[in-house]
């Protein structure tokens, strides 16, 4: 099943997973291209055209937005236990990302004002999966710091029959007061989004997970508007050593290989007999799993258990690798933390499976994937502010640096831009440029 690897086998790990990085097929990159062209240029008629040809619902442009006493009706359903549930989950990631806000700030020196502006984007997208899963903590993940960064309008959008089969997305939307919520899904409804129709007004940001045309949209639109970060197939690195419990080990690697047939369990070990048992558990516990065979075929393919001869030859492996989510066991020591600069979210101790931060601690779990933590950060408040710079300078600030500016300008060969702070200067005629 899992394969054991040793560090003389780095090359073939690692060849793994690059072959996990694999672009979108140019079938389904034409397909939305056309999508998103013919949305564009036919606004509500391509929407309703591709609704009914993919969704099989045959709707109108006035029925295209969920009625909110409908949305209320579909939140009944929804089971009370889990509803209480999801309320404590809510309050967990609001407590956290309240203390990611950045706040506007400037500074004085002589006669200049320095300082940056931070504002909330004007409107958001987000995209909720429908389909046969439901992800209620995604409507959570992207709406509540959207919410907490002050964005005015945020719009969902979520396929048709979506809050028949799945009522607790109802009840989160209206948990978090999102109610411009539209029965729209796939490429069509990123590309909606993305260029605006009649009835549904372009946003500034899409957010969200998505099926390979989902994304192959949002890449698709992206510069139109922004996105959040071209998502891949889910993965986990877990650092242990012989003392960690390998029933923790191979439950937590589970977690993952269940999502697809493409994502990623590694743990490293630093005993061969640990690396053993870890093996066998995954055996024991994966034939309980209701989605086994996805889980089977994703350790088979991409998942891993490395044996080294020490925990201290981890760390360059796991920078290397940038993992989504990283759990490090408590026989590591914790100072192991500081050794790590490319992770999506780090996990310490035994009590700390990486679960805790899909559904309920308060982080975000839209993290970047397949090696972009060394460049992504997770989802936060800051993907859903924007920054201006303000600049002031004095009549006699600009007197006292102007010569500066204008050899600096000259240097680069333009002209006007010297010209501009000359200009104010009173000092003749501009001088011919100079060879350089």
């Amino acid at each position: 099943m899992i394969r054991i690897f040793k560090e003389k086998d780095k090359a073939k790990l690692f060849a793994r997973l690059e072959s996990r990085k694999a672009s979108v097929s140019d079938e389904i990159a034409d397909s939305v291209r056309q999508i998103v062209t013919e949305v564009r240029q036919q606004g509500d008629r391509a929407l309703l055209r591709y609704t009914q040809k993919f969704d099989r619902v045959k709707l109108t442009a006035d029925r295209l937005r969920v009625n909110p006493k409908a949305l209320r009706a579909a939140a009944k359903k929804a089971d009370p236990d889990l509803l209480r549930d999801l309320e404590k989950a809510v309050f967990n990631i609001h407590a956290y990302h309240r203390r990611q806000v950045q706040n506007s700030w400037q500074y004085r020196k002589r006669g200049v004002v320095l300082g940056q502006r931070v504002l909330p984007l004007d409107s958001v997208g987000v995209y909720v999966p429908g389909g046969s899963a439901a992800y209620p903590s995604s409507v959570l993940m992207n709406v509540i710091p959207a919410k907490i960064a002050g964005v005015p309008r945020i719009v969902v959008v979520t396929p048709p029959g979506t809050f028949g089969q799945h009522p607790i997305i109802a009840a989160a939307l209206l948990e978090l007061n999102a109610t411009e919520v539209y029965t729209i899904g796939g490429a069509q409804a990123v590309a909606a989004l993305a260029y605006g129709t009649a009835t549904i007004p372009r946003v500034d940001k899409i957010v969200g997970p998505g099926n390979a045309y989902v994304t192959a949209a949002k890449r698709e639109v992206f510069g139109q508007v922004d996105i959040d970060m071209i998502a891949g197939p889910s993965e986990i690195v877990i650092l242990a050593t012989a003392e960690s419990n390998p029933r923790f080990i191979a439950a937590d690697m589970l977690s993952q290989a269940e999502h697809d047939e493409s994502a990623c369990s590694i743990c490293f070990t630093d005993s061969l007999p640990h690396a053993m048992l870890v093996k066998r558990e995954l055996e024991v516990q994966l034939e309980s799993l209701t989605r086994k065979e996805i889980a089977r075929k994703s350790l088979e393919r991409f998942g891993g258990i490395v044996v080294m001869d020490s925990h201290i030859q981890y760390a360059p492996w796991i920078n290397e690798i940038a993992p989504e989510h990283l759990e490090i066991f408590s026989s590591l020591p914790i100072s192991t933390i500081d050794k790590i600069r490319n992770a999506g979210s780090i996990f310490y101790g035994d009590y700390s499976p990486e679960a805790v931060g899909d559904y309920f601690a308060g982080s975000n779990h839209v993290l970047p994937t397949g090696g972009t933590a060394r460049f992504f950060s997770p989802l936060g408040v800051y993907h859903f502010q924007r920054k201006t710079g303000i600049i002031r300078y004095t009549k006699a600030e600009l007197s006292r640096t102007w010569k500066s500016i204008d050899a600096l300008a000259q240097s680069e060969g333009f002209d006007a831009h010297a010209r501009s702070v000359r200009i104010r200067q009173k000092v003749g005629k501009f001088p011919k440029k100079k060879d350089a």
